[in-house]
C-alpha cells in the first residue's frame, strides 16, 4: 500500500486517563466516546490494528493506511492470498491477450513462407476479456485510493497514473467496438504492462533504481565533495562525461572512416567503364570491380550507414565482416578497427558496465534500506498499539506491551510458522510479563532469518546387521561411487553416439546401448533404494538432490520398461522400428537425454561449483522484480513492433511488392534473405518477442537494422539501436551488477563463515544487503510516527 493516508478514522487510542499518562492523543476528536469508554471492543480493535501493523512489517508495506474497524477488516481482505491471486490472475490475462488476439500467435510457425493463416477471434471476444480485467483494476484502484485515504490520494502519482490508464484503455476499448474490432492502432496495448508494474511495489522501487541509476551512470569522475561544492546544476553538466565520451568516440571514427574509405574518381570512372563494356561486349561489369571500393559501397557510402556499421562493430557483431573488404586492399587499415574495437568495447562499454553496477548498487542499496525501515516502523507502530491495552504507572518514563497480549496478536498474524514458531519459545524463555520496544523490536528481528530446513533423523535399527547396512550406505563415499557410475554412463553413451554419428537409421544396432542403458538404471534404482533405507524416507526426501536423483529414476526405469514392453528385450539386431507413439530410437534417446541430465547430481557435491549454482538460482527465485520490468519493456517494444512492422517482411515470390532488386535472382550473402532468418519478424506477438530477444543478443542484429529499414523505411533503424541500448546497454549490464553482487555476498560469507546454533541462517533475498544496512534510529521511527495520519503521538 502506498503512503498516504485520510483524515477521518476511528482513534486508535486508548482512553483520555490513559493518553494523559502515555503522551497519546488522537486526531479526529469527534470520535471520541469510542476511545474513552474501555471497554473490551477497543482493545479488539487495538488487537486487529497491531496485527495489520505487523503484517505489514512483514510484506514491507506502507502503514500510513486507515486503522478504523472496517477498514481494517477491508485491508486485510484486500491483501488476502484470494484477493491477491484473482488480481494476478486478472493481470496475467490481460497480459496473455496479445498471443490470440489479432495478429494471432496461434499457428505452427512464425516463418513467412510456410505460415498458415492464422485463426482469429471474433469481435468481442477478447473485449469481453478486457472488460472483465478492466472491471477488476477498477475495484482494485478504487479499494486503495479508499484505504490510503482521499486527501493523499491526490498526492499519490502511481494511483494517479492507474486512473489514467484505465481511463485512456476504456476509452480505445469503445473505439475499438465503434469499428468492429478493424482498427490496427490499439493504443491500450502497450499501456498494458503498467497494470504488472503497479502492481508490484518491488518492481517499482526496482524501476525506481533504475531512472536514478540512468542520469548518473554517466558521472563515475563526479565525487560527492564536488557535487555538494558545485550543487546539482553543475554536476549534471559534469555527469554526462562517459556517455559523452562514447558518443565523440563514435562520431569522431564515423567521420574518419567516411574520409578514409571516400569514394575515389578512379571508381566512378572504373564504374562507368564497367557498365560500358558491359553493355558492348556482354561481360558483367560487376565482375570486373574487384575489391575496388567495396568497403565503402558496403559500410560507408552515407553518414547514416557509416554510424550504422561503427555502431554494430561496438558490439563486435559485425566483426571482422566491416574490416576485410578493406584489409584484404591493405593490411594497415585494421589498425583502424582495431583501434575503434579496443577504445569503444574494451574500454569504454567495459567502463560503462563497472559504472552501471556501482550507481545502481547504490541506489537498490538505499531501496532495500527503506524496505528494513518500513519493517521496523510496521513493527513499532504495533508495539504502540499494545502499549496502550494496559495502563501503567503514571511515573512510568518507558512504555511496555505485555506478554500475554502479544501471545494474542500472533494467533492471528498469518506469517511463516517457522518464525511464528521462533517467536513464541523466544516469549516462553522470557522471564519477564512485559516488553520493552528494544526487547519487543529484538524479537522481530526472527522475520529477517530464513532458517535452512533440518533434516528429519534417520531411523533407529535395532539389528547390528541393519546398523552396518546403515552406516554403509549411508556414508558420503557410497554417494561419490554413484558419481562415479553417473560419469561411466555418459562417457559409454558418448562413445556409442561417436561410433553411430555416420550411420544411417536402418544400420544402427542398438543391441550395446540398449544394454548398458538397462544395467545402469538398474543400479541407479538400487541406489535409490538402499539410501532410502539407510536415511530412512523422509530423510532422503529432505535432501532437494535426492528429490532430483529419484525422479530422474522413475522416470527412466518407467521409460525402460515401456521400452521393453513394446519392443522386448534387448537383442543383437535390435533395430529402431516406429511402432506407437515413438521409434525405438526416440526412446533410447529421451532415456539417454534424462540420463545426461541425471549427471548434474555431482553439483552438491563441488564446492564452488554448487556455489555458483546457487547464486543462479538465487537470481532466479528473488529477482522477479527485475525481470517483471524486463517483461514489461519485451511487452511495450513487442506491441510497437508490430504497429510498425507487421506485414512489412514479404516472402521473395512476393518480392515484387517491395523496392528491392537482386542481381540475376541471387541474393547477398549475409542478407535477411540469404540467411533465412524469415521466422523473425513482427507480424504477431510471439514472433516479436522473439525477434526482439534475437537483436537483444547483438549477434547478427545488423541483419535486423538492414533488413527492416529496407523493408519498411530507413528511420527502423532507430527501434533497434533505441531496444539495443535499453536492452543490452542498460538491462543486461544491470543483470551483470545484480549477479556480482550476489555471487560477491555468497563469496563473502563463506569465506567469513562464522559458528552459529545448530541451525544455520540465512538473510533473506530482500535483505541480501542486510549487512551493510543502517538500522533506523529510535528518533527515526518516533518522527515517522509522529507524521501518521491516523496516529498522534505526543511523547
Amino acid at each position: 500500500m502506498e503512503a498516504g493516508a485520510g483524515a477521518e478514522a476511528e482513534p486508535l487510542l486508548p482512553p483520555q486517563s490513559w493518553r494523559t499518562r502515555r503522551g497519546l492523543w488522537r486526531a479526529g476528536g469527534g470520535a471520541r466516546s469510542a476511545a474513552e469508554d474501555g471497554t473490551g471492543t477497543d482493545n479488539d480493535l487495538y488487537i486487529n490494528q497491531a496485527v495489520v501493523f505487523i503484517e505489514d512489517a512483514i510484506q514491507y508495506r506502507s502503514i500510513n493506511h486507515r486503522v478504523d474497524s472496517k477498514s481494517l477488516w477491508l485491508y486485510r481482505w484486500y491483501y488476502s492470498r484470494t484477493c491477491q491471486w484473482i488480481l494476478s490472475l486478472t493481470i496475467t490475462i490481460i497480459l496473455a491477450l496479445a498471443f490470440i488476439e489479432k495478429p494471432s500467435s496461434l499457428t505452427v510457425t512464425s516463418d513467412v513462407r510456410y505460415r498458415l493463416p492464422a485463426w482469429n477471434p471474433p469481435c468481442g471476444l477478447t473485449e469481453s476479456i478486457e472488460l472483465l480485467c478492466f472491471l477488476v483494476f477498477v475495484v482494485d484502484v478504487s479499494v486503495k485510493s479508499y484505504l490510503i485515504g482521499w486527501e493523499e490520494f491526490w498526492k499519490n502519482k502511481w494511483l494517479m497514473a492507474y486512473i489514467l490508464t484505465l481511463i485512456v484503455s476504456l476509452t480505445d476499448w469503445i473505439v475499438s467496438l465503434s469499428f468492429l474490432c478493424a482498427e490496427d492502432v490499439r493504443i491500450r496495448r502497450i499501456l498494458r504492462p503498467f497494470f504488472l508494474l503497479q502492481n508490484s511495489s518491488m518492481m517499482k522501487k526496482t524501476l525506481k533504481s533504475i531512472n536514478s541509476t540512468l542520469p548518473e551512470m554517466a558521472s563515475p569522475f563526479v565525487t560527492e565533495e564536488l557535487r555538494h561544492h558545485v550543487g546539482k546544476g553543475l554536476c549534471c553538466v559534469a555527469s554526462q562525461s562517459v556517455v559523452l565520451l562514447l558518443a565523440v568516440h563514435l562520431s569522431l571514427f564515423t567521420m574518419f572512416a567516411m574520409l578514409l574509405f571516400a569514394r575515389t574518381k578512379l571508381f566512378a570512372k572504373f564504374s562507368f567503364f564497367c557498365v560500358f563494356l558491359s553493355s558492348n561486349t556482354g561481360i558483367p561489369g560487376h565482375s570486373l570491380d574487384g575489391q575496388q571500393d567495396k568497403e565503402w559501397v558496403g559500410y560507408f557510402r552515407n553518414l547514416p550507414d557509416s554510424l550504422t556499421s561503427l555502431l554494430v562493430l561496438l558490439t563486435t557483431a559485425n566483426n571482422p565482416d566491416v574490416m576485410i573488404p578493406a584489409y584484404s586492399k591493405n593490411r594497415a587499415y585494421s589498425i583502424f578497427f582495431i583501434l575503434f574495437t579496443v577504445l569503444g568495447n574494451l574500454f569504454l562499454m567495459n567502463l560503462l558496465t563497472a559504472i552501471i553496477y556501482n550507481q545502481f548498487r547504490g541506489y537498490l542499496l538505499k531501496s532495500v534500506q527503506s524496505s528494513l525501515f518500513r519493517r521496523r516502523l510496521g513493527i513499532r507502530a504495533a508495539f504502540e498499539v499494545l502499549s496502550s491495552l494496559k495502563e501503567t504507572p503514571a511515573n512510568a518514563q518507558q512504555s511496555y506491551v505485555s506478554v500475554g497480549a502479544l501471545l494474542q496478536v500472533l494467533q492471528k498474524v498469518e506469517m511463516d510458522c517457522r518464525c511464528k514458531q521462533a517467536i513464541m519459545r523466544s516469549l516462553k524463555m522470557c522471564s519477564c510479563d512485559q516488553l520493552s520496544a528494544t526487547q519487543f523490536q529484538k524479537l522481530f528481528e526472527e522475520l529477517d532469518k530464513d532458517a535452512i530446513k533440518q533434516h528429519p533423523p534417520s531411523p533407529e535399527y535395532q539389528s547390528h546387521f541393519m546398523q552396518k547396512m546403515q552406516f554403509a550406505f549411508g556414508h558420503p563415499y557410497f554417494g561419490y561411487l554413484g558419481n562415479v557410475v553417473a560419469l561411466a554412463n555418459i562417457i559409454s553413451i558418448c562413445v556409442v553416439l561417436v561410433m553411430d554419428a555416420d550411420k544411417q537409421p536402418s544400420e544402427r544396432d542398438d543391441f550395446f546401448l540398449g544394454a548398458i542403458n538397462c544395467f545402469f538404471i538398474l543400479y541407479y534404482l538400487l541406489e535409490m533404494l538402499l539410501k532410502i533405507l539407510a536415511l530412512g524416507l523422509k530423510r532422503y526426501l529432505s535432501y532437494p538432490s535426492n528429490r532430483f536423483d529419484g525422479l530422474l529414476t522413475v522416470i527412466l526405469l518407467v521409460l525402460e520398461i515401456s521400452t521393453f514392453a513394446v519392443y522386448g528385450f534387448p537383442h543383437p539386431g535390435w533395430r529402431p522400428e516406429f511402432m506407437g507413439l515413438l521409434s525405438l530410437w526416440d526412446m533410447v534417446r529421451l532415456v539417454n537425454m534424462l540420463i545426461v541430465f541425471r549427471f548434474l547430481r555431482i553439483i552438491p557435491n563441488m564446492k564452488f561449483m554448487a556455489l555458483v549454482v546457487t547464486t543462479l538460482l538465487d537470481l532466479v527465485k528473488n529477482l522477479r522484480a527485475f525481470a517483471g520490468i524486463l517483461v514489461v519493456v519485451f511487452y511495450a517494444f513487442a506491441i510497437t513492433g508490430i504497429m510498425l512492422f507487421k506485414g512489412a517482411v514479404v516472402p521473395l515470390g512476393n518480392i515484387s511488392a517491395i523496392n528491392t532488386t537482386y542481381d540475376n535472382g541471387t541474393l547477398q550473402c549475409g542478407t535477411y534473405e540469404q540467411l533465412e532468418y524469415w521466422p523473425n519478424n513482427f507480424d504477431d506477438f510471439a514472433a516479436a518477442v522473439v525477434t526482439l530477444w534475437d537483436v537483444m543478443v547483438v549477434n547478427n542484429w545488423q541483419v535486423f537494422l538492414e533488413a527492416f529499414s529496407r523493408y519498411s523505411s530507413p528511420w527502423a533503424k532507430i527501434y533497434f539501436v533505441v531496444w539495443w541500448l535499453i536492452s543490452s546497454v542498460i538491462w543486461v549490464n544491470l543483470f551483470v551488477a545484480l549477479l556480482l553482487e550476489n555471487f560477491i555476498h555468497k563469496w563473502d560469507r563463506r569465506c567469513h563463515r562464522e559458528s552459529l546454533s545448530d541451525i544455520e541462517y540465512q538473510r533473506t533475498v530482500e535483505l541480501m544487503f542486510r549487512d551493510v544496512l543502517e538500522e533506523p534510529t529510535e528518533e527515526e521511527l518516533m518522527e515517522k510516527l509522529h507524521q501518521h495520519p491516523h496516529l498522534q503521538l505526543c511523547r
